[in-house]
C-alpha cells in the first residue's frame, strides 16, 4: 500500500477533542460472488464505502482511517480522486478478526493524543451523520470508555443481544448461540458501530487475546476488558434499524436501492 495523506493536530473545532473515525474494510465479501470488493460495489451510484466516509465527514469526524485488506491497492486507486486530504490507510493482512483490524490502526490513533474515535463498518451505507453526532454525545454524556450503538430490527435473529443493568448500561453482549431463551427475547441488538476514548481502547487493545473458536482477535472483548477494569461502558440505541443494515450479498444490496429509492435520499 502507498502512504497516506498526513492530517497534524490532535483538537477539532474551538478546542474540543478530536473524534476520529476508524472504517472497517478489509473483508473480501464472498457472498458478493464477485471480483470487486464489497465496499466498491456501488449502492445509487456511489461505492458504500463512499457513504460511510460522507456521512463521517458531515459528522465531522477527522481523521478518517481505512482499515483495508483484500485487494487493498484497489480500493485505494478507486479512492484517489478524493482530495479532501483526511483519509488515512492501515492494512490488515491477514484478517484475524475485528480486534485484529483495531490493533492495525493503533499507530495510528496513537497519534491523536485523546479523543475518541467512532468506529464503523464500510458495507454500511445508510448509517446517518445524525445518528454519529448523537452516538458521541451520549459518550460524552455518560464520561465512557466505550459506547455502544444498538438497535432494535424487526427481527434480530444473528444479532449478539444487548443487556442492560438495573442503571440502563451495557452489562454485556450476548452472541446468539451463547443466549438463554430469555436472553433471545431480547430485542435490542449490537450494530458493531461503537465510540471509544481511543486511550482506554488502546490499553484494552493489548490485553485481548484469541481465546475463542476461531482463534480470533474480537473487538467485543476489549469492553469485557473495560467493565473489569473499572470503566464506563454504555449503549445508545439508534432509532432506525434500517441505518445500520449491512450489505453482504448481492439481493441485500438490491433491497437497500430499493430502500433509498423510498426515503429519496
Amino acid at each position: 500500500m502507498r502512504p497516506c495523506s498526513s492530517d497534524p493536530g490532535n483538537e477539532g473545532g474551538g478546542g474540543a477533542p478530536r473524534c476520529a473515525a476508524l472504517v472497517m474494510a478489509a473483508g473480501k465479501g464472498t457472498r458478493m460472488k464477485s471480483d470487486l470488493p464489497k465496499v466498491l460495489h456501488q449502492l445509487g451510484g456511489r461505492e458504500l464505502i463512499r457513504w460511510v466516509i460522507d456521512a463521517a465527514r458531515e459528522a465531522a469526524l477527522r481523521p478518517l482511517v481505512l482499515v483495508l485488506g483484500h485487494q487493498a491497492d484497489r480500493v485505494q486507486d478507486q479512492l484517489a480522486d478524493d482530495q479532501k486530504g483526511d483519509l488515512r490507510y492501515v492494512l490488515q493482512m491477514p484478517q484475524n478478526g475485528t480486534g485484529h483490524a483495531v490493533q492495525m490502526a493503533a499507530p495510528e490513533l496513537e497519534r491523536l493524543t485523546g479523543g475518541d474515535v467512532i468506529i464503523l463498518s464500510g458495507d454500511v451505507p445508510l448509517i446517518r451523520a445524525a445518528t454519529l453526532a448523537g452516538l458521541r454525545a451520549a459518550h460524552r454524556r455518560e464520561n465512557a470508555a466505550a459506547t455502544v450503538l444498538t438497535a432494535e430490527p424487526p427481527d434480530p435473529t444473528g444479532y449478539g443481544r444487548i443487556l442492560r443493568d438495573t442503571d440502563g448500561r451495557l452489562a454485556a453482549i450476548r452472541e446468539q448461540r451463547d443466549a438463554s431463551e430469555e436472553e433471545l427475547a431480547i430485542r435490542e441488538t449490537n450494530t458493531g458501530v461503537y465510540c471509544f476514548g481511543i486511550a482506554p481502547l488502546l490499553a484494552a487493545l493489548a490485553k485481548l487475546r484469541p481465546d475463542n473458536d476461531q482463534g480470533e482477535y474480537y473487538l467485543t472483548d476489549t469492553l469485557a476488558i473495560l467493565r473489569d477494569a473499572g470503566e464506563t461502558v454504555a449503549a445508545h440505541l439508534c432509532s432506525d434499524p434500517v441505518e445500520i443494515e449491512g450489505i453482504n450479498d448481492r439481493e441485500q444490496l438490491a433491497a437497500m436501492e430499493r430502500i433509498l429509492a423510498e426515503r429519496g435520499d
